[in-house]
């Protein structure tokens, strides 16, 4: 059965940019969906058009169980939408702002004084709710923004980079408030270019590229394509790297890899911890000293390299491609 949000074959171009190249997309109900790529990637754009802000030139798209194109109205009133820049208005306080949008919903103005209320306490800003949020940090008008966005409980949440510019306290902070709405049956598809931010709420992993989806599955799953568990060593002196290479090289599934300058070895290894104390053991009897050693799993970061060849950090032809897609938007509107 098709998932609270579903997609297949998305297409979208704007000029000479294909930002969407058919992308297929589902998340089963009460689940969190990571859509993970750099900027420029397609992130954004997939967002625009399962919320019926952008029509794609091909493909189908259901949300909540409603068709994106043929009942853009119900789809809105069934999903919240948090963008990449808080949607606030700085001269209004944050229980305006939250009254203001229950109004906008239809709601009773005795309702949207009591919905204000609750979530300024859910949110942990009660304490400035009558102060004007252009004197808000930067982690209030995220959490007041997304605060707005859950004004009518959705059933399926949007969330577009909702931590980029957040400090790291601010960061998990919001994590906390997401992984609430989850817990009580939300929906979320969440965009990020942050590698932990996926590995940390998301149950199923998208990783996205040019606008092509290039792998999926769970964060585990991932990490496996990758190779496994890995040793790392730093040897003490530059002249141990040698002998340190042919102990490693003796237990590794691969090849050893050594950063002359810092002195660490690196290889691929299965056993776990037993290995571990084997290889400390013969680098011992090679007269090998270490400053560090330690047994590491592959991290997201590793997946999206070995998937794509570079970081997950923007690149400059990135933000000109995200650019040039966001100029052809706003030309198209």
């Amino acid at each position: 059965m098709p998932g609270a949000i579903h997609a297949e074959g998305l297409v979208k171009t704007f000029g000479d940019v294909r930002a969407l190249d058919g992308v297929d997309i589902d998340v089963p109900e009460g689940t969190v969906l990571g859509l993970l790529g750099p900027n420029g990637a397609g992130k954004t754009t997939a967002v625009r058009v399962l919320t019926t802000l952008l029509q794609p030139d091909s493909g189908t798209a259901e949300v909540a169980g409603i068709d994106v194109l043929r009942r853009p109205n119900e789809v809105r009133r069934s999903i919240g939408l948090s963008g990449q820049f808080a949607a606030v208005d700085e001269y209004l306080t944050g229980r305006e702002n939250l009254q203001m949008v229950a109004r906008l919903y239809q709601m009773s103005g005795r309702d949207a004084k009591r919905r204000a209320g609750e979530l300024l306490e859910r949110f942990h800003l009660a304490d400035a709710a009558d102060r004007t949020t252009k004197t808000y940090s930067g982690g209030m008008r995220r959490r007041l923004d997304l605060a707005a966005a859950l004004v009518v409980s959705p059933p399926v949440m949007f969330m577009d980079e909702p931590t980029t510019g957040l400090d790291p306290r601010n960061r998990q902070e919001l994590w906390e408030v997401i992984q609430e709405l989850v817990a009580g049956g939300t929906t979320l598809l969440l965009t990020t270019q942050y590698l932990e931010e996926a590995d940390h709420l998301a149950h199923d992993i998208c990783v996205i590229d040019h606008g092509k989806v290039i792998a999926r599955g769970t964060s585990d799953e991932l990490k496996a394509r990758t190779g496994g568990e890995r040793v790392e060593v730093v040897v003490h002196r530059a002249d141990e790297i040698a002998r340190a290479r042919e102990v490693l090289a003796a237990v590794g599934k691969g090849e050893v890899a050594v950063v002359e300058h810092t002195r660490k070895l690196t290889v691929p290894v299965t056993g776990g911890a037993k290995l571990l104390a084997d290889v400390i053991r013969d680098l011992d009897a090679q007269q090998v000293e270490i400053d560090d050693i330690g047994l590491r799993r592959p991290t997201l970061d590793d997946v999206f390299i070995s998937l794509t060849g570079h970081a997950a950090e923007a690149t400059e032809q990135d933000e000109n491609g995200a650019g040039a897609a966001g100029d052809a938007e706003e030309s198209a509107r």
